[in-house]
């Protein structure tokens, strides 16, 4: 999955220009941020953006892949940028606008996803110390 240098620092250029761009060095690849989000990667000198339901039928209607780092598989959230629009700065804004968009959409849905979580799980504990039964005392536990 690794990355060359010069295409790392183009892509970086190019959505700079859109908005400021952060670059993590991750597993062989690079981690894209916006405004705190991520919300783009590279791999293999190919650029993706993060996608969902309604966003993913334009990348493949454009014959995009899906980044696929373990195989056939194992496709996840990010779809291939088409060359032309990482080399319009008018195309990228607008793409790139829907993947950052996407990320926060993501991103909140998690935080939900992790308070009713927490709720859940207090509650089962809860529950679950109710339920507990005293065990019996022997006369260790009874301070003499």
């Amino acid at each position: 999955m690794a990355v060359s240098e010069s295409y790392r620092e183009f892509v970086l250029e190019q959505l700079g220009r859109v908005t400021s761009v952060t670059g993590k060095s991750m597993f062989g690849g690079v981690g894209l941020y916006a405004q705190g989000l991520f919300f783009a990667l590279i791999a293999e000198d190919c650029l993706y953006f993060k996608v969902n339901d309604a966003t993913r039928p334009e990348f493949e209607q454009r014959g995009m892949e899906p980044f696929r780092p373990f195989g056939e598989d194992s496709a996840m959230g990010y779809y291939e940028v088409p060359a032309d629009v990482v080399e319009d700065v008018g195309q990228l804004q607008l793409w790139m606008r829907r993947a950052i968009d996407v990320a926060a959409t993501a991103k909140s849905g998690k935080t939900k996803r992790s308070k009713r979580e927490a709720v859940a799980g207090a509650a089962v504990r809860r529950r679950s110390r109710v339920d507990l039964k005293p065990r019996p005392q022997s006369s260790t536990d009874q301070g003499y």
